[in-house]
C-alpha cells in the first residue's frame, strides 16, 4: 500500500524501552507513510519480527532481559533484515560487537530525527540495491587470493578453507574493495557504492565495519589510507 505521496509503504520495528523515544521515532517514520510497529524488550522484538516480519529493524542496544545485541543476532538468524542499532555509547568494542551480531549501521544517541530518517531510507535502498548486486553476480568469477576465497554467487567467503560469517553488508564492503585489491578507495566511494548514500555523512560507519571485518579476518586484510579511505591488501601468497 502506498501513503498519500506515492511512497512505498516499508514495516519499521522500533525496539526501544523509553517510552518518549519510541513514540517520537514512531511518529516521524509514520509520517512516511510507513508500518511502525514498537517493542519495548529483546523477547517482545523477537516475537515481533516473526510476526510482522519488518524490513527494517530499529534496535536500542540497552534493552530489559535479552539486550539489543542478542535480540538482533536471534532476528537475523531466523530471517535477514537490516538492523540500524541505537546505542548511547561510541565505544568501539561496543560498535563491532554490535555490527558482529548483524547489525547494518549505528547511532549514537542523541541524534537528530532527520539523520535517523536519511539513515533508513539508506539501508532500505541498500536492501534493493543488494538484490540487483546478487542477481549481477550469479556469473561472477570467483576471487581467489588463495587464504582469502570471495565467493560473490554464493556470497560465500572462506579463510583458510574456513567458512567466515559476514553480515551481507560486511559481504558488499569487503567485495567492492577485492574488486580493486590495493587501489585505494575512498570512504565517500564505499559508502555510494555499498550503502547507496550521496554524502559523507556517514564516514565512520564505514571505519566500523572496516574494523569488523579487520576482526574476522586479519588487521592486515584492509590497509588504511590516512586521510583518504581504504584497500584490500590480498594475503601473501
Amino acid at each position: 500500500m502506498a501513503s498519500k505521496n506515492d511512497k512505498p509503504s516499508h514495516t519499521v520495528l522500533v525496539v526501544e524501552d523509553e517510552p518518549t523515544l519510541a513514540s517520537s521515532i514512531a511518529q516521524r517514520l509514520s509520517s512516511e507513510g510507513w508500518d511502525v510497529r514498537v517493542a519495548q524488550d529483546g523477547i517482545s522484538a523477537i516475537r515481533a519480527a516473526a510476526q510482522v516480519y519488518p524490513d527494517l529493524v530499529i534496535m536500542d542496544v540497552m534493552l530489559p532481559g535479552i539486550d539489543g545485541v542478542e535480540a538482533t543476532k536471534r532476528i537475523v538468524s531466523h530471517r535477514p533484515v537490516p538492523v540500524l542499532m541505537l546505542t548511547a555509547r561510541d565505544e568501539e568494542t561496543d560498535v563491532i560487537i554490535g555490527l558482529s551480531a548483524g547489525a547494518d549501521d549505528y547511532m549514537t544517541k542523541p541524534f537528530s530525527m532527520r539523520e535517523l530518517l536519511a539513515r533508513c531510507k539508506a539501508l532500505l535502498r541498500r536492501v534493493e540495491r543488494a538484490k540487483v548486486i546478487a542477481k549481477n553476480s550469479e556469473d561472477a568469477k570467483i576471487l581467489d587470493f588463495g587464504s582469502i576465497v570471495i565467493d560473490p554467487a554464493t556470497r560465500r567467503v572462506t579463510l583458510n578453507d574456513e567458512a567466515v560469517h559476514l553480515t551481507p553488508t560486511e559481504f558488499d564492503l569487503l567485495t567492492t574493495l577485492a574488486r580493486k585489491p590495493k587501489s585505494v578507495l575512498t570512504r565517500e566511494q564505499l559508502l555510494e557504492e555499498v550503502w547507496d548514500w550521496v554524502d559523507a555523512s556517514g564516514t565512520r560507519t564505514v571505519d566500523s565495519h572496516v574494523k569488523a571485518l579487520r576482526h574476522k579476518l586479519g588487521s592486515s586484510t584492509i590497509r588504511t589510507v590516512h586521510g583518504v579511505g581504504y584497500a584490500f591488501e590480498p594475503p601473501e601468497q
